[in-house]
């Protein structure tokens, strides 16, 4: 596989420290609310990264924290503990609001075929883990006490910036929304590893640690999880944009600090999803998620279908406008499977072709929007049915559409009702010379016509008005039976 690395600012062949086996670590949700449909952008291209990878005979071993203690409402150690906020706007406990929105993301991941990562790791049952590293910077002279806090001194690191293509100018206190003047800071980029009592004397959640009751900064606890569960090289690390800097930015530097060696080669981040006032937040217009996706009658999958057209490095624009135009589409790829009645051998070369040109086109900087090409490819193909859906079925362990099972409940339910509407037919035949017949059907036509025009009141005035005269109606799938009592 050939995939852009935010490390080299290239499309790198993909290599791990262990051959077909990829040590995954992606960044989890901090859960003190819903994640709308733009962060679900990001877990799902790395659902579709991890399926692609497992297509290509790896095993791949994947970690994700949750954070539910120590992310402020900047990522530069100001503002408001998110957890806290999220409690306080709920009037519950930090804890049950971790709970809580931890079962909401896994229960959006389920509806939009992510799988759940092998290990899932909340920062709060690390606090020992996080001590200890913290414990060995500090003897390394990589970290500083300062104000009550721990901070990590960014002067140490030769490349801080080698994530990035910032300069060190760029960061000037005031310039960007996301630095603040901090002046227990020795460096305007150094960054908290551990808040004691300067910080929030509300916070309700606190640890003894050797420097006094507090918390872990949030950069800290994807390193130590990291390192915990996958030890000290990390085939490929995944977020979105956002986290280029600063959030992996820090944690590079104190993961190579802590471990002394490169700790991670490759780097995989997905860009935003905006609506069409620019980036999606929570905190403004419709706060769009999965939920509320299904609400107004959308399939999640027909969003994970929009999301595939595109490819994860450029921005994406959320309109209703574009879902409709990709439910149309995913509707119409699940008939046209669903028209594919199972017969015939499976042609084994034909599979590989396609084996092969999904390495060649998705495989080429994950490039979803080729998958999908490559099924409308296959529908055309005059090969057996089996072969058709042998090939549907490769390519979709990659997309995760669930198209085969959606088609085949799509064909049975039309069978279904074919089948019942012959019944009808059937049931209809029985009457042949009722003197009543015609006039029955008449009125079942003319309570059908009501029902479509909203006039149910009429429409049950009907049924009222043959049961008077001992005829009882039916409604089946495919139209409506009658018999006498």
């Amino acid at each position: 596989m050939k995939l852009y690395n935010t490390l080299t600012k290239t499309v790198d062949p993909f290599i791990t420290h262990t051959e077909n086996r990829v040590e995954m670590y992606t960044c989890g949700p901090t859960v003190y609310h819903f994640a709308h449909i733009g962060n679900l952008r990001t877990y799902m291209m790395e659902d579709v990264l991890e399926r692609y990878l497992t297509f290509e005979g790896n095993t791949v071993h994947r970690v994700m924290n949750i954070t539910d203690v120590g992310h402020l409402t900047s990522d530069a150690d100001t503002g408001e503990d998110k957890m806290l906020k999220g409690a306080k706007r709920e009037k519950k406990t930090v804890m049950e609001i971790g709970a809580f929105y931890r079962e909401a993301f896994f229960e959006d991941c389920k509806k939009l075929n992510i799988k759940t990562p092998e290990v899932v790791v909340p920062a709060t049952a690390c606090i020992d883990e996080f001590i200890a590293v913290i414990e060995s910077l500090l003897e390394k002279g990589y970290a500083y006490h300062a104000g009550g806090n721990i901070y990590f001194d960014t002067s140490k690191v030769k490349e801080y910036y080698t994530l990035t293509s910032h300069a060190a100018d760029d960061l000037k206190v005031g310039v960007r929304d996301d630095v603040s003047e901090d002046e227990n800071k020795r460096n305007k980029c150094d960054f908290v590893l551990w808040f004691t009592k300067s910080k929030f004397d509300e916070q309700e959640l606190k640890w003894d640690s050797p420097w006094g009751i507090g918390y872990p900064g949030w950069h800290i606890e994807c390193s130590c999880i990291s390192m915990k569960n996958q030890g000290g090289y990390l085939d490929i690390h995944c977020g979105g944009v956002d986290n280029i800097f600063p959030h992996h930015t820090n944690e590079i530097a104190q993961s190579e600090a802590y471990l002394g060696h490169a700790w991670c080669k490759h780097w995989f981040h997905v860009h935003h999803l905006n609506d069409e006032t620019g980036k999606m937040s929570k905190s403004k217009g419709e706060f769009l998620t999965v939920s509320l996706l299904e609400k107004k009658g959308y399939d999640p999958l027909a969003y994970r279908y929009f999301c595939l057209e595109s490819h994860y490095r450029k921005p994406l624009t959320f309109s209703y406008e574009g879902l409709d135009n990709a439910t149309k589409a995913y509707n119409k790829l699940i008939n046209r499977i669903a028209s594919i009645i199972p017969e015939g051998e499976v042609d084994e070369a034909v599979v590989k072709k396609y084996r092969a040109d999904m390495i060649r086109t998705v495989g080429n900087d994950l490039n979803t929007a080729m998958g999908i090409t490559l099924l409308y490819n296959i529908l055309k193909e005059k090969v057996s049915s089996n072969t058709k859906r042998a090939v549907i079925d490769l390519i979709d362990s990659v997309l995760a559409l669930s198209l085969l099972d959606k088609a085949d409940a799509r064909r049975k339910e039309a069978e279904d009702a074919a089948k019942a509407k012959a019944e009808a037919v059937k049931a209809d035949d029985s009457h042949a010379g009722d003197p009543e017949a015609a006039m029955v059907e008449a009125a079942i036509a003319e309570r059908l016509a009501a029902k479509k025009a909203k006039d149910f009141a009429r429409a049950d005035a009907i049924r009222a008005e043959l049961l008077a005269k001992g005829i009882i109606l039916t409604d089946i799938p495919g139209g409506t039976k009658w018999e006498r009592k």
